[in-house]
């Protein structure tokens, strides 16, 4: 049994709710859970591991997910996740399980070939559903955001990384003001807020607007 048929059959849901943003996502469980009996029927298993990298001061968890035919590798996917300096409400081991959580996410969701960013609450899929027409490419925000992005060098690619996932990370908690400030107060040049805004998916965007909207409104 292919990758390919196991990824097609893979339907994970959104099981959860970001009450202040008004989306759903899906976490590294609702995949799990969704992909078990899949697997499961093929005879195949998943495997998830963690471990802890260095790089320069700052600590990552690095998830490798594997798919097993008994002890035979079907295929891996890795992925890395930046734990977070600090964390409101939470101690040493809460802000370690959740870099964990999110890097094996991103592991699975390159495992399944699962895209976030074109879910069915995606900016485009609205769009096509409620017109019935699939939208021509176009000169839009994001796509001038890549550009820059990509004439970024390495070094600041990896540093306007890490700082994306823990934005999306305060978002998925909640605290769109942690994430607003990430975005407004890292001293960044208006070039690298605009790679910065590429690396986000449009449910992060739409909520960062919505936060940024209201405080305009209140001043």
């Amino acid at each position: 049994m292919s990758m390919s048929q196991i990824q097609s059959e893979l339907k994970a849901p959104k099981g959860q709710f970001n009450s202040f943003g008004k989306y759903k996502y899906r976490s590294c469980e609702d995949i799990v859970e969704a992909v078990k009996p899949i697997l499961s029927k093929y005879g195949y298993h998943l495997t998830m591991s963690d471990e802890v990298v260095g790089v320069g001061d700052r600590v990552y968890i690095k998830a490798t997910c594997c798919v097993m035919d008994v002890d035979k590798e079907v295929a891996k996917s890795t992925a890395l996740a930046r734990e977070a300096l600090i964390k409101k409400g939470m101690d040493d081991s809460q802000i370690t399980g959740t870099a964990s959580s999110y890097a094996r996410k991103y592991a699975l969701n390159g495992l399944f070939a699962i895209d976030d960013t074109k879910d069915a609450d995606s900016d485009e899929h609205q769009t096509q559903q409620s017109t019935g027409k699939v939208l021509p490419p176009r000169e839009s925000a994001k796509s001038i955001a890549m550009d820059v992005w990509e004439q970024m060098s390495a070094e600041e690619q990896v540093f306007l990384n890490d700082i994306a996932v823990e934005m999306v990370s305060e978002i998925d908690d909640g605290n769109l003001e942690g994430a607003c400030k990430m975005f407004y107060e890292q001293n960044l040049t208006q070039e690298e807020q605009t790679a910065l805004w590429s690396r986000l998916g449009s449910k992060e965007r739409a909520a960062i607007k919505k936060y940024r909207d209201q405080i305009r409104k209140a001043a």
